[in-house]
């Protein structure tokens, strides 16, 4: 995958309910990864949970959204592959050359039929900005 102009910033973060995805970066070159915790939520938890009320992707899941507290961003640097389990959330890669490549094991369609993405901008007026 091979990606260009992806600054230390974002205000959207995503998550893929049916698949793990793994990352990493070729070459080894540092960049870094937005996370917070998986919130699909199963049929038994739709119902209301902390008064929020559950969202209905477009791919037919529930979740909650994730709560800004809740991201960690993290550097990743040498030769590492990271593995995000079903449903957690992430934006990035991120990274501060112009361009960078990454292996992404994924199925060839996720971010067509399975990509749910929160925006904290228009929903919750934040935006994460890394600083080194």
């Amino acid at each position: 995958m091979h990606l260009e102009d992806r600054d230390l910033q974002f205000s959207k973060i995503t998550h893929h309910a049916s698949v793990t995805q793994c990352l990493g970066s070729v070459g080894g070159e540092d960049w870094y990864l937005g996370v917070a915790k998986a919130s699909i939520l199963n049929e038994s938890e739709i119902s209301n949970e902390d008064g929020q009320k559950p969202i209905r992707s477009f791919c037919g899941h529930y979740y909650m959204p994730p709560h800004p507290d809740d991201v960690c961003v993290f550097r990743i640097s040498g030769p590492k592959f990271l593995k995000l389990n079903v449903g957690t959330w992430h934006a990035g890669p991120l990274f501060k050359k112009k361009t960078m490549d990454f292996y992404n094991l994924e199925l060839s369609n996720t971010n067509v039929v399975d990509h749910t993405t929160h925006d904290f901008l228009k929903h919750d007026k934040v935006a994460f900005m890394i600083e080194e």
